[in-house]
C-alpha cells in the first residue's frame, strides 16, 4: 500500500474489518495517505493480509460510507479528498467514538460522572498529554 502499512491482529476483540477501517481512517486523518492516492485492490489487500475478500471489501464500504474513500468501478479504490473543514468534522467524530467508548466502559465499571471528569482531566493535565 505504499504510505501505509497494516498490522493486523487476530487475537483481542476488534474485528479484522475494524483494524483495517481504524487504521487506514487514521493514515487518511494524519495526512499519510493523499487525496486520490490508490489503494490495493480488494482482492490483493486480502491476500497480503491473508484474510478473506469479504473481510476486505467489508472495509472498503465501511470505508467508502464514512467518505473517506471512492471506488471507480474496473479502476479501483481511491483516498477522497478530505477539505480542511471536512477533515475537522471526521477527526472530532473518531474522537467522539473513542470517548463515547470510554464512557460506556465506566458506566459498566459503576464510576460516576464526576469520577469520569477527574480521570479525564488528570490525563489532560497530565504528563500523558504531552506525549502526543
Amino acid at each position: 500500500m505504499g504510505a501505509i502499512d497494516l498490522i493486523i491482529t487476530n487475537t483481542g476483540e476488534v474485528p479484522i474489518y475494524q483494524q483495517i477501517v481504524d487504521q487506514i481512517k487514521g493514515a487518511v486523518l494524519r495526512g499519510e495517505l493523499a487525496a486520490d492516492e490508490p489503494l490495493p485492490s480488494i482482492r490483493l489487500l486480502a491476500k497480503e493480509l491473508q484474510i478473506s475478500v469479504i473481510t476486505t471489501k467489508r472495509a472498503y464500504e465501511e470505508l467508502e460510507k464514512d467518505g473517506l474513500i471512492y471506488t471507480i468501478p474496473g479502476k479501483g479504490s481511491f483516498v477522497a479528498d478530505q477539505s480542511e473543514r471536512r477533515l475537522r468534522e471526521s477527526k472530532q467524530k473518531l474522537v467522539e467514538e473513542k470517548l463515547a467508548e470510554a464512557m460506556k466502559a465506566a458506566k459498566l465499571l459503576g464510576m460516576s460522572r464526576a469520577e469520569l471528569r477527574e480521570v479525564f482531566n488528570r490525563l489532560l493535565e497530565g504528563e500523558k498529554w504531552d506525549l502526543f
